[in-house]
């Protein structure tokens, strides 16, 4: 009984080591990456280019219920995070102003189209056109954002008023207590990376992992994604594309996986990654399972079910050009 992982010291020792290292990983350049963009959307703010940008990104916004404010948290999402498009949406508006649908419109855009300089140089590295990835990732984004829009608008489903489950303090009136709010803020999104990933731990820990790894088996064949893709294909869906770059571009590279595989690995990842992480995350701001996950699952797997046997019936010369190198 003693040598069993549950009762041994060296065991949890080693556990919270590979702990400690992994939100290190996750959160250093998560922050190198958020610092600069709160401050350039202070400035921006002060200087009325948010207001401008909102404009420019209003009939996008407008197609799909949010208001033009909404264009600049996507468009940090999409240059960042989904923790840098939070804060990006906590210092133009509240939240709990709009509807559960309007932040689960919301969140689908971020959860769709975020990071996108770190994630799309990560397929690209596994073969993966670039051109590809980012249209792939910004108009599905957008596509999902609109059905969603549409069907949660015909059937007035979800229009109460969204809970917010964290937020930071109200808006400074000055700039010494707005650096401390962002120190506040910052210190939160701290906390939520170390329970979150404790929790993607333990869940491996017990064994949770596996039953995925099994469920989905059958998915994955029925979407043309081969076996030997597997394991790229989920280390994206557990882990995400960012977390799990190394492995994902190791196993790419490798010569044992098809570029058929690759591509439809990578096209499922782009829509749905990080499936425990991020969907947790975006329910912070209200956004309801209906489409951050069942609906991404749905559509992930139709869209690339979708490119798939477009792949397969282009010429060898479109998929060497547009889609896979």
């Amino acid at each position: 009984m003693l040598n069993t992982p549950i009762s041994n010291f060296a065991y949890w020792r080693q556990f919270g080591r590979e702990l400690g290292q992994e939100i290190i990983t996750v959160s250093v350049p998560l922050f190198r990456l958020m610092v600069p963009v709160i401050i350039i959307v202070k400035i921006l703010e002060e200087l009325g280019g948010v207001t401008l940008l909102g404009k420019l990104l209003a009939p996008l916004m407008a197609n799909i219920g949010l208001p033009e404010t909404m264009g600049m948290v996507w468009a940090a999402t999409i240059a960042t995070n989904i923790y840098g498009g939070f804060f990006v949406l906590y210092s133009l508006t509240d939240p709990g102003d709009y509807t559960t649908a309007q932040m689960t419109v919301l969140g689908t855009l971020m959860l769709m189209a975020h990071g996108l300089p770190i994630e799309a140089r990560i397929a690209q590295r596994t073969g993966v056109r670039l051109r590809s990835v980012l249209v792939l990732r910004l108009s599905g984004g957008y596509l999902m954002a609109w059905l969603l829009h549409t069907g949660y608008t015909a059937s007035n489903y979800l229009q109460e008023p969204a809970n917010i489950y964290w937020q930071p303090h109200n808006q400074p009136t000055n700039l010494w207590s707005w650096c401390l709010g962002q120190l506040e803020g910052l210190l939160a999104v701290q906390v939520v990376i170390i329970v979150l990933l404790t929790g993607l731990k333990l869940i491996k820990l017990v064994g949770i992992e596996q039953l995925i790894q099994t469920l989905l088996r059958p998915l994955l064949k029925i979407m043309g994604i081969g076996r030997e893709a597997t394991t790229i294909t989920l280390v994206g869906l557990t882990l995400g594309l960012a977390f799990g770059g190394g492995l994902l571009i190791k196993e790419a590279q490798s010569g044992k996986v098809s570029k058929r595989d690759i591509f439809a690995a990578i096209t499922l990842l782009g829509f749905c990654h990080s499936l425990i992480e991020d969907t947790l995350v975006i329910m912070l701001i209200g956004a309801h399972l209906s489409g951050i996950l069942w609906f991404r699952l749905i559509f992930s797997m139709v869209m690339t079910w979708l490119m798939v046997v477009i792949m397969e019936h282009s010429s060898d010369r479109f998929c060497q050009r547009h889609l896979i190198k």
